[in-house]
């Protein structure tokens, strides 16, 4: 947002667009503002001409009747409030639930690499905390304003109307409390903006360091990490802290200008009325006119600084939906049969601009049968699965599937195409069932049964308290790591895809649960193009291709006896490994 400026209109329309489908209920909340607004004067109005009229006339009747009206003006007032209140409420609600959803639904069709370098922390503030703070907009900011700057137009108009003199003499501090009310609006607009940030910083901390628990414990690092949240816990009172001391001087000030407006018009109306120039029901509804006055200017200040932030707060969220990191879907083919040939011509891949991890990959396997990347950590074996799945797209190349490019294709028919069972198996807090289906309803409890047999996995489930209704926790946290691979090992065969990829899946189990998943490998195999990714070379000597990767590069290539027989990287870690087992 410009320094200096106000409002960011350009920004405040493209909040408004989620506001589209619930016009009636904002029109209804503006026409209820302006309600709000012209009821505003009318009760000190009838008290003055009570006072008038009535009291000092001692007509008792007409009292009783005044009396009588000014509970039902009251009683019209609170209702118009309450409605009011719910009105707008309802409308930043609903128009956050549209945007949450837009928010949620950009995220999850960004590609792989905006994640690899946006903390996850910043995301969740984003998604939570500032669009709560752009709900404020309706319920506490824009039509709220301009409801009390409605309301102070009607009040000064109708005391002008009144009397211009006691207006004059009774509004002389406004200029005074005008220009404290800038000051603060300015110094807390700063300290918000330092309060979202610390926030954001908060959260990202907390997410990161809940999420390594198991580390920080591992390596006794609780001290150190708690020092390093102590910091930024503290950043974020003082930041909170210096708002609230902006408030704690603005509104004693207020204050002290009200009271002294109320002094002044007490002073000059006495006299007034010793001379019969003014009626005292004049000078008692211009008190209530003054009280009603500074309560909205008061607010004012604190309302702009909510609109100021939820403008932030949209400027940061539009900026992630801004980001232009979709993986393109242009693609139409969703043909009714996928045999599984795979070729790769000429593939290069940086993850950052010219600095390749893959350079000029080829290599061809024929549907149904099975290749093994063999290679050292980081030599790029991950990254050629992770673009045949169009995580990340290639900088050069082409990458062919049934001798069609893979960007012909429907991008959600592709990956329903290709199983991926990565080393590290992600599980939601959910039921094994729900984890297993992934929330598919055209999956059935008997199909997952059935898949969880083949897979070896049905005993050790039927065992866990509820069977397939087992909450696992977050990231599996109940499970053991192989009893987690045999979950996901379940997910990718009710899915039942054409091509099968697995990233070291056995690198992280014992030998019990790896023979298990050996026994479901071949089961999984069979019928279907298969990419092994596997450190453990034993488990690939029958593969029909193994291609060796080094720095990006295929190095060396053929079944397991030919790379043998070459002598050379295949071969060496092929005897350096069985030397280690025989240790």
């Amino acid at each position: 947002m410009a320094t200096g400026q106000l409002v960011n209109t350009k920004l405040l329309a493209r909040v408004f667009q989620f506001v589209k489908p619930y016009k009636s209920v904002f029109y209804k909340s503006a026409f209820l503002t302006i309600v709000l607004a012209v009821i505003a004067p009318v009760r000190p109005y009838m008290v003055q001409y009570t006072i008038d009229h009535f009291i000092f006339d001692s007509n008792l009747m007409g009292l009783i009747w005044m009396v009588i009206a000014m509970f039902c003006v009251l009683a019209l007032q609170m209702f118009v409030q309450y409605y009011h209140t719910l009105l707008t409420n309802l409308l930043g609600q609903s128009a956050i639930l549209d945007l949450r959803k837009k928010i949620v639904n950009h995220l999850l069709s960004l590609k792989l690499s905006y994640f690899d370098h946006t903390p996850i922390g910043t995301l969740v503030t984003r998604s939570v905390s500032d669009l709560e703070t752009i709900a404020d907009i309706f319920s506490e900011g824009l039509l709220v304003i301009i409801g009390d700057i409605l309301q102070i137009v009607v009040l000064v108009s109708v005391m002008l109307y009144v009397d211009w003199r006691l207006t004059l003499i009774s509004l002389s501090t406004i200029p005074f409390l005008l220009l404290a009310t800038y000051i603060f609006k300015e110094k807390t607009k700063v300290a918000f903006q330092e309060v979202r940030t610390e926030v954001a910083k908060l959260n990202t901390f907390l997410q990161e360091h809940i999420s390594g628990m198991k580390i920080i414990q591992l390596f006794h690092r609780e001290k150190q990490e708690q020092e390093k949240f102590e910091a930024i816990n503290l950043r974020h009172r003082d930041a909170h802290i210096k708002s609230v001391w902006y408030y704690s001087i603005f509104f004693p000030v207020v204050e002290l200008m009200s009271a002294t407006s109320i002094g002044i018009l007490v002073w000059f109306g006495s006299k007034e009325v010793m001379q019969e120039a003014v009626s005292l029901g004049v000078i008692v509804s211009f008190i209530m006119y003054l009280n009603m006055l500074f309560r909205p200017i008061r607010e004012l200040a604190d309302k702009f600084n909510t609109l100021q932030m939820g403008m932030v707060s949209a400027e940061r969220i539009f900026k992630v939906l801004d980001t232009d990191l979709k993986t393109k879907n242009e693609g139409k083919l969703k043909p009714a049969q996928i045999n599984g040939n795979i070729q790769f011509q000429n593939v290069s891949f940086a993850y950052v601009e010219d600095n390749f991890v893959l350079n000029d990959i080829t290599f061809e396997l024929s549907a149904g049968a099975t290749l093994a990347l063999v290679g050292a950590t980081g030599a790029g074996k991950s990254s050629i699965i992770n673009l045949l799945n169009r995580f990340y797209d290639i900088n050069a190349g082409k990458i062919l599937l049934d001798e069609i490019d893979i960007h012909q294709y429907d991008l959600a028919f592709l990956r329903s195409t290709i199983a991926t069972i990565p080393q590290d198996v992600f599980l939601f807090s959910d039921t094994i069932h729900e984890n297993i289906t992934l929330k598919n309803n055209d999956i059935s409890r008997a199909e997952v049964i059935a898949a969880a047999k083949e897979v070896g996995a049905h005993d050790f489930i039927m065992q866990l308290p509820g069977n397939y209704d087992y909450n696992v926790m977050e990231r599996g946290a109940t499970l053991s790591v192989g009893q987690g691979q045999l979950i996901s090992f379940i997910r990718a065969l009710v899915y039942n895809p054409k091509i099968l990829v697995l990233d070291e899946a056995t690198s992280s189990v014992d030998t019990e649960t790896e023979l298990l998943i050996q026994s479901a490998i071949k089961k999984l195999m069979n019928g279907r193009t298969s990419i092994v990714i596997a450190h453990r070379l034993s488990t690939i000597q029958h593969a029909d291709k193994i291609l060796v990767v080094d720095k990006g590069h295929i190095v060396e290539a053929g079944n397991h006896q030919e790379l043998l027989q070459l002598g050379g990287i295949y071969h060496k870690l092929v005897s350096l490994q069985f030397q280690a087992q025989g240790n």
